[in-house]
């Protein structure tokens, strides 16, 4: 008799708690790469490369520390095609006292989990998702009887708790957030650190040639694969952030460039949101840069505010609010996505170059996600399940945990206000602030309406028109809606026609 671990795809640490409930040599460790997990989205290839590839050097790496590891690949003969089927067929083969399964990320594979111990006889606990910093419990804690559940103040709590940037119980430099520091645009010509790459090995080899022949109808490009995929060299992308982007991650994290997709983040989230790194060893190392002099207060708060912030709000808000989450529609917008979504066959630029990148990469860094492609979505009326999906779809450190609250609450405000106090819609004028794109654009930035008139410019205030009933009242929009009400009428109204013409002709998929 044994115990069984079940290690998912998203739980690749040593540290996972799952693991601390068998011995090596005793027990044994279940991995399995199955088609429920790999396609039911069409995932990036880049995403299943990563994860596969991830997956297999875990799966090493456990050998090699004695544990007994049952791993299945995703063309093998007894693949069952879900986790649940794995798990069944091991413990028909094999005599199983207990199954030890760390809190899956995703409400649908949770409440599977749930069934396990009924249709398999054999007791299965779920222990904590220690991939987390903070448990469910403490977020539903202090959302209990709040009227707004606002993330800043989540994070202040967060920084007390741990104890991170305090001194004396109070905030490092007397605040608690530098965000006003860091909404500086690229200056022409600065030179931009590499990003860092490491040439796949046999493992990864195989898996892509296992990508390129399997998923081959799956979005997105597979050449130039180049992520890390084990824990070392997670680490190494950490230090490598830390030295060379964290000194100006603050003040450049909203800029964005044409053919800069990498920019000054540290493209951590894909290890983190896997388990090959830890959150709090993140923290920790930004915190000591600051300690060191190495790194400015503002790169450094900036930093830890996506990580013991926003990170671990978002995974809290999603486990307090599911199900129901997911048919959340405020504005009950239903326009099917066009395709350039997929093609990038697009006259706007900066949609064109985020949705390339995101093809070639299976990343964008968040202002391009939010501000770009999400204010599109948001002002087009975009259909809310379309692209929750899309997003899942294409990102490499993409779960529903993390997507679905940001897209649905932050990106498309579908939650009415739960989460962000004001929807993040913008004109071209942000755009053009915070970037290049519209200097290298077919349309002009700096007309309102007309056939070269920016399209974020006139649906910005037809999005307004269209929902000032819902929106009219937010006081954070009050102002907007006071200048919309001075505007001139005539002028009004050729913005309200041209946004309608123009979505008219993308419904068909007319070039835009």
């Amino acid at each position: 008799m044994a115990n069984l671990c079940v290690i998912l795809g998203d739980q690749l640490s040593t540290q996972i708690s799952s693991l601390d409930k068998i011995k090596p040599k005793k027990d044994w460790v279940l991995m399995a790469e199955v088609k429920n997990e790999a396609s039911y989205v069409k995932h990036h290839k880049k995403k299943i490369a990563f994860v596969f590839s991830a997956m297999r050097h875990f799966a090493e790496e456990l050998q090699e520390s004695n544990y007994q590891v049952h791993y299945t690949k995703y063309l093998d003969d007894d693949n069952k095609g879900s986790i649940f089927e794995q798990v069944k067929a091991f413990c028909d083969a094999h005599e199983v006292d207990n199954i030890f399964i760390a809190h899956p990320g995703e409400h649908r594979l949770w409440e599977d989990v749930q069934c396990w111990h009924d249709k398999l006889n054999v007791k299965v606990e779920i222990t904590p998702d220690n991939r987390f910093i903070a448990d469910k419990a403490f977020f539903s804690e202090w959302a209990q009887g709040r009227k707004q559940l606002r993330m800043e103040y989540f994070y202040r709590e967060m920084r007390k708790q741990q104890k991170v940037l305090l001194d004396e119980g109070e905030p490092v430099g007397g605040k608690w957030n530098y965000d006003e520091k860091n909404r500086e645009s690229l200056p022409k010509g600065h030179k931009l650190p590499k990003p860092d790459s490491f040439k796949p090995d046999d493992t990864t080899q195989e898996v892509i040639e296992l990508v390129t022949n399997t998923f081959s109808d799956h979005f997105g490009n597979i050449e130039n694969f180049h992520y890390a995929v084990t824990r070392k060299q997670a680490l190494n992308v950490l230090s490598s952030f830390i030295e060379n982007r964290l000194p100006a991650f603050g003040k450049y994290q909203d800029a964005m460039a044409q053919g800069e997709p990498w920019m000054y983040h540290s493209h951590l989230s894909l290890y983190i949101n896997t388990g090959l790194l830890m959150p709090m060893e993140v923290i920790k190392a930004a915190e000591q840069a600051y300690h060191d002099g190495s790194a400015p207060l503002n790169s450094v708060e900036g930093f830890i505010r996506q990580i013991l912030g926003w990170r671990e709000y978002v995974r809290g808000f999603y486990w307090h609010f599911m199900p129901d989450y997911l048919s959340k529609n405020f504005f009950l917008a239903q326009r099917k996505l066009p395709e350039f979504f997929w093609t990038a066959d697009t006259k706007m630029n900066c949609l064109k170059q985020c949705i390339t990148e995101t093809r070639d990469n299976a990343y964008a860094h968040h202002i391009q996600r939010l501000m770009v492609l999400g204010n599109f979505a948001l002002l087009a009326g975009l259909s809310t399940k379309e692209v929750n999906e899309w997003y899942l779809i294409v990102y490499a450190d993409a779960y529903e945990w993390v997507e679905l609250p940001n897209v649905s609450g932050m990106i498309l405000f579908a939650d009415g206000g739960k989460l962000a106090s004001k929807p993040y819609a913008a004109s071209g004028s942000y755009i053009n602030k915070m970037s290049n794109y519209c200097q290298h654009c077919e349309y002009s930035v700096k007309e309102k309406t007309g056939e070269q008139a920016c399209p974020f410019n006139y649906l910005y205030w037809h999005f307004l028109i269209r929902h000032k009933e819902k929106l009219s009242n937010n006081h954070r929009m009050s102002m907007i809606y006071n200048t919309l009400s001075k505007m001139d009428e005539d002028k009004v109204n050729r913005m309200y026609d041209d946004a309608e013409d123009f979505l008219k002709r993308m419904s068909k998929n007319e070039e835009v």
